[in-house]
C-alpha cells in the first residue's frame, strides 16, 4: 500500500524536494537558451532551492549536529555548500537570460546542486536514518511540511568570508518574499 505523503519523515520530505528541483533543471535544460521561459523556470528553481535550503538549515543540520558522530563537521560542510549555491542564485537573479554569464552561472548551479544532492542522498541521509530515532525524523518531516508555507524564497547569501551560520528564519521573511513574488509574478509564469 502506498505511503501517505503526510507521513513522510525528514529524509522523505527532503528527497522529494531534491526530485522536484531535478525535474525543474530538466525543464530548464530543455528551454531555449536566452529564452524568457528559461529565465522563468530558473526563477522557479531558485524559489524551490531557497525554500529547501532554509528548511535544511532549520531542521536537518541541527539534527545532524545532535545525532551524527562528527555532525558539526558535516553541518559546516553542508552550510558552506549552501552558501556557494546561494551566491550563484543571487548572481543569476541579476542576469538576463540572453547574457552569456547567465548560462555559465546556470551550469555552475546545476553542477553544485547535483553534487550536493548526491552527497546528501548517498552519504548523509543513510547515516542519519541509521542513528536518528524514527520518531525524531517523523517530527522533523512534519516541521518541514509546515515550514514550506513560511520559508524564504529569495537568496540571501552570506557576506564574503562570513562564517556559515544557521540563520534563524525571521518571522515574516518568507511572507515578504511571497508578497514580492506575487506582485512581480516571479515563479508563476512558466506553468507546470
Amino acid at each position: 500500500m502506498p505511503r501517505d505523503p503526510a507521513d513522510a519523515d525528514l529524509i522523505g520530505e527532503l528527497t522529494a524536494d531534491h526530485l522536484k528541483v531535478q525535474r525543474l533543471f530538466e525543464r530548464v535544460r530543455a528551454a531555449a537558451p536566452g529564452s524568457t521561459e528559461r529565465k522563468e523556470l530558473t526563477e522557479r528553481a531558485t524559489i524551490e532551492l531557497v525554500r529547501h535550503g532554509a528548511l535544511e538549515k532549520q531542521h536537518l543540520y541541527p539534527a545532524v549536529r545532535e545525532h551524527l558522530p562528527g555532525g558539526a563537521e558535516w553541518e559546516g560542510r553542508e552550510l558552506a555548500e549552501h552558501a556557494g549555491i546561494e551566491r550563484v542564485l543571487a548572481e543569476l537573479e541579476r542576469r538576463g537570460p540572453a547574457e552569456e554569464e547567465f548560462d555559465l552561472l546556470l551550469l555552475a548551479l546545476v553542477d553544485q546542486v547535483t553534487a550536493h544532492v548526491l552527497e546528501e542522498e548517498q552519504r548523509l541521509f543513510p547515516r542519519m536514518q541509521a542513528v536518528c530515532p524514527a520518531e525524531v525524523l517523523r517530527e522533523l518531516g512534519e516541521k518541514v511540511r509546515a515550514g514550506r508555507a513560511t520559508a524564504p524564497t529569495r537568496p540571501r547569501p552570506p557576506a564574503p568570508r562570513a562564517e556559515p551560520a544557521v540563520r534563524p528564519l525571521v518571522p515574516g521573511t518568507g511572507l515578504l518574499d511571497r508578497a514580492r513574488d506575487f506582485l512581480t509574478g516571479r515563479g508563476r509564469r512558466a506553468s507546470g
